[in-house]
């Protein structure tokens, strides 16, 4: 079973700033001087496809973004039709996702205004047109609240909204998660629903030499675009945290469950951590 279908990928779910294809394909010919100078379309696509897989993150990006596609469709279900996605970067969910008609999505990306300028010269390079229930919230957000920029983006608050987190929590300090958790649970209208990533405490604790060389290779590869792994939290204590703002637990599972449960024939050849985490939460009675 594919995790997602071909023409759903994510393009880039990162919120650094990505490679160019060309780029990518001549640092990828440093290593293997075999290729040629000038490759045609199918060369191209290969090599960037084995270096996107030859990435430590990769095999994440993929799970948690099935899990969180197929959170927001049990969502929808229950009648949300809201969208945020914080720190949206490079997310391609406003392409991906489905949006019928008679229940169209509305999705607000909120994220660094001059990677939302880059992310749009991308996606016009590429040819494919924004969507108009797509819209792109600018936002500073060491000098802007979470629920000041909520105010001003097009969302209804008095509606539920599923919120989406992914891999952000990890390049904050505890301090601004918990703050972005809270701003959720006061602003958020009950029965709102978020989904997040995070890494185990206990891994960011371990000494460098203690951990895997896939561990290693991926924190080095997060510091050299500029956004280092600074915290995590504890499974055991999330869930009382979580309650103490508001908030209900409803899944936290490891990629490698996530794995399991997508592609348990190993289909795709992916090989999961451990260490990074999908939760599922719940808005219950707004806080004040």
């Amino acid at each position: 079973m594919q995790i997602l279908p071909a023409h759903k990928s994510p393009v880039h779910t990162g919120r650094a700033t990505p490679p160019t294809r060309a780029a990518v394909y001549q640092a990828t010919r440093l290593s293997h001087p075999e290729l040629p100078a000038a490759p045609d379309a199918a060369t191209l696509q290969q090599t960037i496809d084995a270096s996107l897989r030859a990435n430590a993150a990769y095999p994440n990006v993929i799970l948690r973004s099935r899990h969180a596609d197929d959170a927001l469709q049990r969502a929808r279900t229950r009648g949300l039709h809201q969208l945020v996605l914080l720190g949206a970067g490079f997310d391609s969910s406003a392409l991906r996702l489905p949006s019928a008609k008679e229940q169209p999505l509305t999705i607000v990306e909120i994220d660094h205004p001059a990677t939302q300028t880059l992310k749009r010269r991308c996606i016009d390079a590429a040819g494919r047109p924004w969507p108009i229930t797509a819209h792109l919230v600018p936002a500073d957000r060491a000098a802007e609240g979470l629920p000041t920029v909520l105010r001003r983006s097009p969302l209804h608050l008095a509606e539920p909204t599923f919120f989406s987190c992914l891999g952000v929590t990890m390049t904050q300090s505890r301090a601004a998660n918990l703050a972005t958790l809270h701003a959720i649970a006061t602003a958020a209208a009950p029965g709102s629903e978020l989904g997040f990533t995070y890494i185990d405490q206990a891994r960011l604790d371990t000494p460098a030499a203690a951990l895997s060389d896939a561990e290693r290779s991926l924190h080095h590869d997060v510091a050299s675009v500029g956004e280092p792994f600074v915290s995590g939290f504890h499974p055991a204590d999330l869930p009382a945290e979580l309650a103490a703002i508001g908030l209900q637990l409803l899944e936290d599972c490891s990629d490698v469950e996530l794995l399991r449960r997508y592609d348990p024939e190993g289909v795709n050849g992916f090989v999961a951590r451990g260490t990074s985490k999908v939760v599922h939460v719940r808005v219950g009675q707004r806080l004040e």
